[in-house]
Parts: C-alpha cells; structure tokens; sequence
C-alpha cells in the first residue's frame, strides 16, 4: 500500500517482511493481492480488496500480544486515521506512486539481480554503473552508501588490487577512506 505500485518479491523483503510461498498464498487466496511472475522475482499488487481491507486496518487497535514496534505502528496508524478523516481523505490520497522515475536505489537493486549470478554474489561497480546509465555519479554514490549501512548490503574492495583497471578506480566508490569496488546483495 504504502509503494502504491506492483512490487517486487526481493524489494518487499527489503521494505517489510518477506512474503514466502505460504503466506504469498494465502493473501491471493482471500484476494487482498495478484501475483505476476516477472523473471527473475515475482510481482505482486494489491487488489482493490487489499486497498479496502488496509484501509480498514488504520486507524483500529493493536490485536492482543502485539509488542514494541507494533503497537508504536497502531499508535502512528491512529494518527494517520485522525488526518485522513479530519482531511476528508482516503489512503489512496496519502498512498501514491512516486513521480515515473523510479528511485535510485530501486534501480541499483533491479541492475543488481539482472548482473549478480545468484543472490550474494559479487557484483563489479563497473558493470552496475554500466547498467545504470542515466543515474548520476553523485546519485548513484550516494544510494550506494546509504544501502551499505543496510544489513544486506556489503561493499568491499577489490582483494587482488593488482587485477584492478582504470575503469575500476573510476567506477570505485570511497567509503571509509577506502575504495569499494564490489557489492553484494543478499535478498
């Protein structure tokens, strides 16, 4: 709801909780989503019954046993709820897609599943920087050290330096005072 668009299986795992086979299932079955397959990840899209139903959820109490994170997410959805209806407004007023361009980081994730041979694997900046033509340096730079701080993220340099070519130096980003040449992704 909160992408107001299809999503991907690997970037809802990195928005909230991953959704396995099971559970992916279960919400078709109940029709609150539709699944595409899209190579290499499936896709999924809330249904208007899926819109009804989070609608309905916000602004309602935490269920029982809900602990820390959670009931600090019914306390915001309640808030939410207090605007939207003091606004006069729906979800899908606040809920909307972000603008055509897709975010960088959205974007680095998509090159990397296209260019990594497995999910982990290691992936040279040269070649995503490649993939991602109409992505500035600085912006890219900047997803890529922001995504580095995320858990399945790593950036690491090149341990053969001498294997290094002058597309590497210049496709290598700098964190920590040291040049990163590589990233891996884990989801």
């Amino acid at each position: 709801m909160a992408q107001a668009r299809p999503v991907r299986n690997p970037e809802l795992a990195v928005l909230g909780p991953k959704l396995d086979k099971p559970n992916r299932e279960r919400l078709v079955e109940k029709g609150l989503v539709e699944i595409t397959a899209t190579k290499p990840a499936i896709t999924l899209d809330l249904t208007d019954r899926g819109w009804a139903t989070c609608a309905a959820i916000i602004g309602t109490q935490a269920p029982e046993r809900t602990s820390g994170p959670g009931k600090a997410l019914y306390t915001v959805l309640g808030a939410l709820r207090r605007y939207l209806d003091r606004e006069n407004l729906a979800p899908a007023d606040v809920f909307v897609v972000l603008d055509d361009e897709v975010d960088v980081e959205t974007q680095v994730r998509a090159a990397y599943v296209k260019l990594a041979a497995r999910a982990g694997g290691w992936v040279d900046l040269v070649r995503l920087r490649a993939e991602l033509p109409d992505v500035s340096r600085s912006e890219l730079d900047e997803a890529l050290t922001q995504m580095q701080r995320t858990p399945d993220v790593s950036l690491i340099p090149e341990e053969n330096q001498k294997t290094l070519t002058d597309e590497d130096h210049a496709a290598a980003i700098d964190v920590g005072n040291r040049a990163r040449h590589l990233i891996a992704i884990e989801s």
